[in-house]
């Protein structure tokens, strides 16, 4: 958040509970006392042949003996991670929820001051398994998107990364699936099937929201992917964190630890590649597209339309600027604000007002609305100000290379398909467009095939321990306090490591 929200919320609380292990000695590894529950146990049971079956044939494509990955052995505040060579294969993946808090309240909405729920109230039980199978459907898709990405990796310390996001992102659905197979009968054992029989980009039956059915097409927009999309995910967690069914919390506030490290490989998987542009155009002396791409790095022109298409889609996540759904969702207590417990006012909205934009006869304007029909721009707020750290981030390689060039985040209504900007045409900086502009204008802002391409023929994996491929500037520390250099990933293909 920046400077300009401190005013209305207060310090962070401390984090308190404490450290709950993981039982590993189980078939499926969890701290929810599986083991005393066995129907439920069973139904997870026949649920985790499916899945794996999945990983198989939509998780990562390349093969590998073994790979260095971070596996969680406690939920609390330190030391719940271990990290070892492991086969992804036989990666435990398994159902954490943090600590529960006997004397927790509900802390906004209609309900607040009640106690939390551990039962799915009846009432609202269609809403609460909407939102998780959503969340849910998104976990998966980013695996079946990343899947080929191992075959071009830059580093044999950037392919670990992609697999340490690719077998978390597979343990967060297990987590969606936990909860409605646990809290939604016979129709929640239904959802939990359809979330392996969608896929990403698939005519007949894809993903339910559309990044989720973008192609990943190499490093750049992986690294984008991770810092955009991924922080789409953080904002998301942070308000079902919030929620007044309590399972449904905990599981989100462990999720969330998990989900830093993918925001971690996009902002200095793209901070890496500027600093090496940046070096190659201080080098030259030129920001000419074609002399850098010659050079073997991605022209920051072209970074700057993969940031420009990756943050537009990211910001369709957040759905329509006033929507009944996210107030109701409030007032019920199932989805909360970001930091909701800082908030500084009464955590019901019901006379609150804000202002949002929107378009009208071709110029941008504002209005007036209530707050709580709106919860979907304040959250989309929140993020877009965590988003400009991370490209001012970027840009300080820029200045650290004395270079004039800066990146920047395109306006909010930037190639928008959701909410106030659907219809309309906007630029970059803001101008309503016409759709003759449009077209000629677009190929300067987003990527092209063309661009795409160019990109692609620079994606040329690089399996030496140490060793990073031409666009790309090496980290400054490794994983767990292990060099650069370290076997991050053992190959199975035989020459290739």
């Amino acid at each position: 958040m920046t400077s300009s929200t401190t005013d209305r919320t207060g310090e962070a609380p401390k984090p308190t509970g404490p450290l709950s292990k993981i039982d590993y000695s189980e078939k499926i590894p969890n701290n929810v006392d599986l083991a005393g529950d066995r129907r439920l146990q069973r139904a997870l049971e026949g649920w985790q042949p499916k899945f794996l079956d999945w990983w198989r044939n939509l998780g990562p494509a390349i093969p590998t003996k073994d790979v260095y990955l971070r596996t969680a052995v406690a939920v609390g505040r330190d030391g719940w991670a271990h990290f070892d060579h492991v086969p992804m294969e036989e990666y435990r993946w398994g159902i954490f929820l943090a600590e529960a808090d006997p004397d927790k309240k509900i802390n906004f909405g209609k309900h607040k001051g009640e106690p939390v729920w551990n039962e799915v109230p009846g009432e609202y039980r269609a809403d609460l398994m909407r939102l998780i199978v959503v969340q849910g459907d998104t976990e998966p898709a980013s695996v079946e998107q990343q899947r080929v990405l191992g075959r071009t990796a830059p580093s044999i310390y950037d392919m670990r990364n992609l697999f340490q996001v690719n077998v978390e992102e597979g343990r967060h659905l297990w987590a969606m699936v936990y909860l409605l197979q646990a809290y939604f009968g016979r129709e929640g054992r239904e959802e939990a099937e359809k979330l392996l029989q969608r896929n990403s980009g698939d005519f007949d039956n894809p993903r339910i929201l559309g990044a989720f059915n973008e192609e990943t097409t190499d490093w750049l927009q992986f690294f984008m992917f991770t810092y955009f999309t991924d922080r789409d995910g953080k904002y998301q967690l942070g308000t079902l964190k919030e929620s007044a069914f309590d399972p449904l919390a905990r599981t989100c506030e462990f999720m969330l630890k998990e989900e830093a490290h993918h925001m971690f490989v996009g902002t200095t998987g793209v901070q890496r590649t500027v600093e090496k542009t940046a070096q190659k155009m201080k080098e030259l002396g030129t920001d000419d597209e074609k002399s850098l791409f010659e050079a073997g790095v991605i022209p920051l022109s072209i970074i700057q339309k993969y940031l420009n298409f990756q943050f537009s889609v990211s910001m369709d996540l957040f759905g329509s600027e006033q929507s009944t759904n996210a107030g109701n969702y409030y007032s019920e207590g199932l989805k909360g604000r970001w930091q909701e417990t800082r908030r500084k006012d009464d955590h019901t909205l019901l006379d609150d007002e804000r202002t949002m934009a929107y378009v009208d006869g071709g110029e941008i304007r504002e209005k007036t609305v209530p707050a709580l029909g709106s919860l979907n721009l304040d959250l989309r707020n929140e993020y877009v100000a965590d988003c400009a750290n991370g490209v001012a981030r970027w840009n300080q390689e820029l200045e650290d290379a004395e270079l004039e060039q800066r990146l920047t985040l395109p306006h909010e209504g930037f190639h928008r398909k959701v909410g106030v900007y659907a219809d309309v045409h906007v630029s970059p900086d803001g101008d309503v467009l016409d759709a003759a502009a449009w077209e000629a204008h677009k190929d300067g802002w987003l990527p092209s095939d063309a661009d795409r391409q160019a990109v692609a023929a620079l994606m040329v994996p690089e399996y030496e321990y140490g060793e990073f491929a031409s666009w790309i500037a090496p980290p400054k520390t490794g994983i767990n306090s292990q060099p650069v250099e370290f076997d991050y990933v053992h190959l199975a293909e035989e020459g290739l490591a």
